[in-house]
């Protein structure tokens, strides 16, 4: 999404007015500038803000500057210094669209409708599906019900924002306690006709419970989300299941209409690229509802995304432990943490998340494979034990469990475990890729059951044909069934997918050597060579064997390890 920033002048004594920190270092405008222009590259807001501060009191009159602070100051929550900014921009005349949704946001958190209408009505260029419905929300808070009605419908009826505008329409009918003509819409039927997100899923039963319609509302959960054990929603399904009715509080209060404008473009907007623009809304969310924990979620994945690691941390932690996905958070927060390097910070934080939701599969699942990343197989499986323990007594659907927990178990070869780990997870998902590739993979590299392992390779590579991954194995079980013409195009092909990978260069020259071309064979394992980090010896791209080869070939290298001459290979007797 394109902010649309323009150029313009006029600004004085910057500086003073946002009393920000000055750094030591790029005190001049060309270093400044450069400087923030590095940092806003790497999604370094705070830095960012900082540098373009420095810039901006050496060039008073640069509207494009003073859009990229406010820009970095809405992406760091810092509404009231972005705010200073974008005043002074309105006050000078000037159009600015991320200052516009900076004053915006200031002016829901305070419940200034009358403000918000007069912003809107004077097109300050928010956009026409932010300025509709911002509107229409400032129109219900000011009480003219019919008005905002009227808003929304616009909205609907404006090509591509049909969805958004009844979804917000339906929201705000039932706000204001009319039910049937929310539930009208959310149960119309019509592809596309209202957001079929979660938390329009959840909007829509919570309408139907307060309607007494509780069957249909439990049948809509079921059918959505299954059996789910999330808390949330299995805090809804006992309560529906027990007659209760469960209370419309997705949204609370016109202002709480405000921030869902917002949370659902960031939440449209959320397969982006780079996601700032992303991350910017989901801030304005944040600040006109700060207890939205869907949107503080949002913003700690973005961060995360964006390697903002501390950002990130904070904005998971700041969903207090009382909500129902305090867990989300928590399992969040300790894959930032371990991204950040500090493995022992999110160990710490997973044991004590298997200590206060022990009942939750998906948490030590995700200890598992924390510990299974660490290369602590042993503790994994026992972790993994305790998350398919929970299943008991009903139909388990969690076939990736069954998949990482037979990885760890391969990687500690106890193979007959592992196989049948696979082939359980196949039984709940079958034709899943990257475990009929694990599988089959691994039943090449053991000599086992070689047929029937190309077999498996052969369909994953038709459900993922363009998994460099995939295609290495498919090549290498050909290499291994002796097929040594028919593996080099499979093999050239995931070397072209995964040019840096060691193994697919690796196998790529072994599978030339097997065919003559012994030069480029010699070209490809010290390519594999080359990309294996220094002091690393990977289970599957042993650098040392590789060296070997390069001295002796591959030949002597199968000859000393007792293994059939390439010759023999497919030579099954």
């Amino acid at each position: 999404m394109n902010m649309g920033f323009k150029r313009v002048a006029g600004l004085a004594a910057l500086g003073m007015a946002l009393a920000l920190p000055v750094p030591l270092a790029a005190d001049g405008f060309s270093g400044a500038y450069l400087a923030a222009r590095q940092a806003q590259y790497s999604n370094d807001y705070e830095a960012a803000a900082r540098y373009f501060t420095i810039a901006l009191t050496r060039d008073v009159g640069n509207l494009e500057l003073m859009d990229e602070l406010i820009l970095a100051q809405v992406a760091l929550g810092q509404f009231d210094r972005a705010g200073i900014v974008a005043r002074k921009l309105e006050a000078d005349g000037h159009k600015s669209q991320i200052g516009q949704m900076a004053l915006a946001a200031l002016e829901g958190a305070d419940e200034d409708y009358a403000a918000l209408i007069l912003r809107v009505d004077e097109a300050r260029l928010m956009g026409d599906l932010v300025d509709g419905l911002v509107k229409a929300w400032a129109l219900v808070g000011t009480g003219d019900m019919s008005a905002a009605l009227a808003e929304f419908g616009a909205v609907s009826e404006a090509s591509g924002t049909r969805a958004f505008g009844l979804y917000h329409k339906a929201m705000a009918l039932a706000l204001v306690g009319d039910l049937e003509s929310a539930e009208a819409l959310f149960g119309s039927g019509q592809p596309g006709s209202i957001m079929q997100s979660r938390r329009g899923v959840l909007t829509h039963v919570q309408i139907l419970s307060q309607l007494g319609r509780g069957a249909a509302a439990l049948e809509l959960l079921k059918a959505r989300f299954g059996e789910t054990q999330d808390p949330e929603i299995a805090q809804m399904r006992d309560a529906l299941e027990a007659g209760s009715a469960l209370r419309f509080d997705v949204i609370t209060s016109p202002r709480d209409g405000l921030a869902e404008v917002f949370f659902t473009i960031a939440g449209a907007l959320a397969g982006e690229p780079r996601g700032t623009d992303t991350l910017l809304f989901a801030r304005v969310a944040q600040q006109m509802r700060p207890d939205l924990v869907d949107a503080s979620l949002l913003l700690a994945q973005l961060l995360e995304d964006q390697g903002q690691y501390d950002a990130a941390v904070a904005a998971y932690r700041s969903v207090p432990n009382s909500h129902p996905a305090f867990h989300v958070a928590e399992l969040g927060r300790a894959e930032t943490l371990r991204q950040a390097g500090k493995v022992d910070a999110a160990i710490e934080v997973m044991q004590q998340l298997t200590k206060s939701h022990a009942n939750l599969p998906v948490v030590h699942s995700a200890m598992g494979d924390l510990l299974r990343g660490e290369d602590r197989f042993e503790e994994a499986v026992e972790a993994y034990d305790r998350s398919l323990a929970l299943w008991e007594g009903r139909e388990s659907t969690d076939w990736r469990t069954y998949y990482t927990r037979g990885i760890a178990h391969e990687r500690l070869d106890n193979w007959p475990q592992a196989e049948a780990d696979f082939r359980a997870a196949l039984a709940i998902s079958p034709g899943e890729p990257n475990v009929l590739n694990y599988l089959g993979y691994s039943l090449v590299e053991k000599h086992l059951k070689l047929d029937e392992a190309l077999a498996m390779i052969e369909q994953a590579v038709a459900a993922r044909p363009q998994s460099g991954y995939i295609i290495d194995s498919l090549g290498w079980a050909l290499f291994r069934l002796g097929r040594f013409d028919e593996a080099v195009p499979h093999m050239e092909r995931a070397a072209e997918l995964m040019s840096i990978d060691p193994v697919v260069n690796d196998h790529l020259g072994d599978v030339y050597w097997a065919v003559g071309r012994k030069l480029e064979a010699e070209f490809q394992w010290k390519r594999a060579l080359s990309f294996i980090d220094h002091g690393e010896v990977s289970q599957d791209a042993d650098p040392d064997r590789i060296r070997r080869k390069l001295e002796v070939g591959l030949d002597r290298v199968l000859e000393d390890e007792g293994a059939k001459p390439l010759e023999l290979v497919n030579d099954d007797s």
